[in-house]
């Protein structure tokens, strides 16, 4: 085989057969005519191939390794800044690194993104239904979302998007199903489960569609995004027909009230205005505070009174939250009807007109556009920071600490965009992550997105809905299981394929990977049809053979689709 596929001219300048390094043979991987790596046609994958002491020439030529969106390059660190004897040790490290972006995307969407939604659903007062299914959908979906709009954006990484929905799709409806009938078995509510099932397989199923074709169109598009508008219809006309069901009953008290269910019993969760501690820790007389020390109650995110009383676990994980949380109090507005000021603290809130703004720049393209310069020596940053100071100073002595301003809820606009764009930001890190272990270890990433990005993007669903099932709530928690998935199917997909497009792109390929992706598909629908008839079978009485079942569906799909990966099973086999 030819060291190269492009001939170059045959010069006295022409490097004889030894001057080149070997091997240099892989793929479409050729030399130039000083001897270094061209980056035409070259996968990344590829660079498995070579030998440890070529690797870091390869990354940096290859253009398949550089072309990414994120803050770092991972691939590059891993190969260049890291000598191939402490490989590992990059390794490990950003395996943590990737713990620790998940354990960012749920404090941001935990304690600054859903708050803010929650604050905009009342500010707009919708009702907790139409709220329900979508600002709060959206606030508990946020990592599944703007991971998928993220992988979206680079059609090398389409199949994590997929990998990824499908994925959590399987693991939210098998594994945290199966686990909150085995914590506490109990009657589901039929009208929301048989509703949201059917939507869920539409959503599936039409997607089952567009991968079997091979491309999205803009049709397609719409037709996902008007699907989650009839969703939203149908679950106010059937809050509307419930209400008007119970009125009727409330007229005939001697006839038997039947059991019936609200979509907001079902989807919300009661949350106490008082404090978890009780009212006798509650002062009877207000405390005035001073600017300070609003100001530092406002950015300290340890409560001393918490941390005595939890374990030791707890507070090694809440060590690492602090960073991250103290970072987004200075940066994030978070509003709270529930309290009387409405969470207003006069000198945070002065610095968040200054900070927000600085914060959703650095946030877009990777920071690039803080940099930006105007007017041939003006930064982007800089005039921001020119407008945000004079505003702050404004706001501050025209303001009392304990008073908030009639203007205070539009603080919870600005804490929304500014924490979508800090969730968008670190979703994009996961993404590139995850791209680079799956070169590291030469696996597909439909395979990193069914297994470590929905593991991650799932963990919060599994441990507050076992969580309500052991507290009493456990059809809450089942519904939550299949009701709030569907938004981030026909949101991530819609949305994230809409915004690649324009009026001279209409339709975007995917690069499947195969059979895994019919393995991932198949898996999804299967758990889906089971539950569909199972459930209505059982009369609606979830028992723990049930659950266990939806564990065994898993744990055969995870084992098909690892086969599947690792080439034990093949297209065409009819056996392992």
């Amino acid at each position: 085989m030819p060291l190269s596929t492009a001939p170059w001219p045959m010069t006295s300048t022409s490097l004889s057969q030894e001057d080149v390094p070997l091997p240099l043979h892989w793929g479409l991987t050729t030399l130039n005519r000083y001897g270094n790596y061209t980056a035409e046609g070259a996968h990344c994958q590829e660079v498995g191939k070579l030998n440890a002491s070529l690797r870091c020439e390869f990354v940096k030529k290859t253009l398949d390794c550089n072309n990414t969106d994120g803050y770092f390059s991972y691939l590059h660190g891993a190969f260049c800044s890291f000598p191939p004897q402490l490989f590992p040790l990059a390794i490990m490290l950003y395996a943590l690194w990737l713990l620790y972006l998940f354990i960012i995307l749920a404090v941001t969407a935990e304690k600054f993104f859903c708050p803010n939604l929650s604050a905009i659903s009342r500010t707009l007062r919708l009702s907790h239904n139409v709220a329900g299914v979508t600002f709060l959908a959206f606030g508990n979906g946020a990592p599944d979302v703007f991971s998928a709009v993220a992988a979206f954006s680079d059609s090398r990484t389409a199949g994590l998007a997929i990998g990824a929905l499908f994925g959590a799709g399987v693991f939210v409806t098998t594994v945290v199903a199966g686990g909150i009938i085995l914590v506490k078995p109990f009657t589901a509510a039929s009208r929301p489960f048989l509703r949201d099932i059917v939507f869920y397989m539409c959503a599936i199923f039409l997607t089952f569609y567009v991968l079997y074709r091979g491309y999205i169109s803009l049709p397609d598009v719409l037709v996902y995004l008007l699907l989650y508008l009839a969703y939203v219809l149908v679950v106010v006309l059937s809050t509307w027909v419930y209400q008007r069901m119970r009125q009727r009953l409330l007229l005939a008290p001697s006839l038997d009230e039947p059991e019936l269910l609200t979509d907001a019993e079902e989807n919300t969760v009661p949350t106490p205005h008082d404090s978890e501690y009780g009212d006798e820790y509650q002062p009877l007389l207000p405390l005035q505070h001073t600017t300070w020390q609003i100001m530092w109650d406002g950015i300290n995110p340890v409560d001393s009174r918490k941390w005595r009383q939890k374990r030791w676990h707890w507070k090694i994980l809440k060590v690492f939250k602090v960073p991250i949380e103290v970072l987004l109090l200075l940066c994030v507005p978070v509003v709270d009807p529930d309290k009387e000021d409405h969470n207003w603290q006069r000198p945070l809130n002065c610095l968040h007109v200054i900070t927000s703004p600085l914060l959703c720049l650095f946030c877009l393209h990777s920071g690039a556009y803080a940099c930006y310069i105007i007017q041939g020596g003006f930064p982007m940053w800089s005039l921001l920071l020119l407008i945000g100071v004079p505003l702050s100073l404004i706001i501050f002595f025209t303001t009392k600490n304990g008073e908030p301003p009639k203007y205070h809820c539009i603080y919870s606009f600005i804490g929304f965009i500014t924490s979508a764009l800090w969730i968008s930001a670190a979703a994009t890190e996961v993404v590139n992550l995850l791209r680079t272990f799956g070169v590291i270890f030469r696996l597909s990433n439909t395979v990193l997105g069914l297994t470590l990005l929905a593991w991650g993007n799932s963990i919060g669903d599994f441990v507050s809905d076992l969580t309500l099932a052991r507290q009493g709530y456990p059809r809450m928690a089942f519904s939550a299981c299949f009701g709030g998935i569907i938004f981030n199917v026909l949101i991530g997909v819609g949305l994230g394929c809409l915004l690649q497009m324009s009026p001279s792109k209409t339709e975007l390929q995917l690069e499947t990977q195969g059979l895994l992706v019919w393995i991932l598909a198949g898996g999804l629908g299967l758990s889906l049809v089971f539950s569909f008839v199972a459930v209505p079978i059982q009369c609606f009485h979830l028992r723990r053979v049930y659950g266990m079942a939806l564990f065994f569906i898993y744990v055969l799909f995870l084992v098909v689709a690892l086969l599947t990966e690792f080439g034990v099973i093949k297209q065409g086999d009819t056996s392992i």
